[in-house]
């Protein structure tokens, strides 16, 4: 049992961030918020046969997917059910990385998780199987990682959404998108529709997004945080707007991420 973290193997790590296997005990709290990433996921169910996304809100309404879905990236922050996270497979997409293995734009994935089966049919299907049968963590990243080999399209991203991404990466806080755009040559509506469908989400909310994730790992081991100086550091007006930013992306305050950090960065613990 544990948590297993592989890298691929290229080419398939110009595509995938990592793959994840999930073996643990079940946790003492019943649910987790999960800070949205900007590569979309996909996630396999290997302890029940279904996944559930919960609202953010008193109701916590449940929304049911098979036990194979992908979808993502996720605009804002998602509830899940610790009690179907005993044992589960995952893979973290960099930007982009899904339009490769799903050829759909990137806009629908993040609508809705779509059940694998739905694209890949008898495959899919047969993949969750022969992970169930699969009792070795190692053995089983390995058959997911093949898996994903032979299923990737492998099309690479419009050179001007991979250069926006490079720029946008290497300094989210100073990231100036009208800038970027005309760098590329193309228009803003050609080139804001071409970053939507590779991406997920508009070239603007993107950078938003990174600069918080900078945040968020610059600020996690942290015992105690000059959040003024953080926001000033990170590239937001005020602190005011750095903890607009931590609403959106986080739904809370950053004090209160503070306060609910758990050992893993992306998962805060909740009652």
């Amino acid at each position: 049992m544990g948590h297993l973290v592989a890298v691929p193997a290229p080419p398939l790590d110009a595509l995938v961030s990592r793959l994840w296997d999930w073996d643990m005990p079940p946790a003492t709290h019943h649910y987790e918020r999960v800070l949205p990433q900007p590569g979309a996921g996909l996630i396999i169910n290997l302890h029940e046969d279904e996944t559930r996304v919960y609202s953010d809100d008193a109701e916590r309404r449940c929304t049911r997917a098979s036990a194979s879905v992908i979808g993502g990236p996720c605009l804002r922050s998602q509830i899940i059910d610790t009690a179907e996270q005993v044992r589960v497979m995952g893979v973290v997409f960099h930007p982009g990385g899904a339009h490769a293995l799903t050829g759909e734009d990137h806009g629908v994935l993040i609508e809705r998780d779509i059940n694998l089966e739905d694209i890949f049919g008898a495959s899919a299907h047969h993949l969750r199987e022969r992970l169930l049968d699969t009792p070795c963590a190692t053995q089983r990243l390995a058959l997911l990682e093949q898996w994903l080999q032979a299923h990737m399209r492998m099309p690479r991203l419009a050179p001007e959404v991979d250069y926006a991404l490079d720029e946008i990466g290497r300094r989210p806080q100073v990231a100036r998108i009208g800038a970027l755009v005309r760098e590329t040559g193309l228009s803003d509506y050609r080139f804001g529709r071409l970053f939507r469908r590779q991406v997920g989400m508009g070239p603007k909310r993107y950078a938003r997004l990174i600069r918080f994730r900078s945040v968020v790992d610059a600020v996690y081991r942290s015992a105690r945080v000059d959040w003024s100086a953080v926001a000033a550091d990170g590239g937001y007006g005020d602190q005011a707007h750095l903890v607009r930013e931590f609403h959106d992306f986080a739904g809370m305050t950053p004090s209160a991420f503070m306060a609910a950090r758990g050992p893993y960065p992306n998962h805060l613990p909740l009652d």
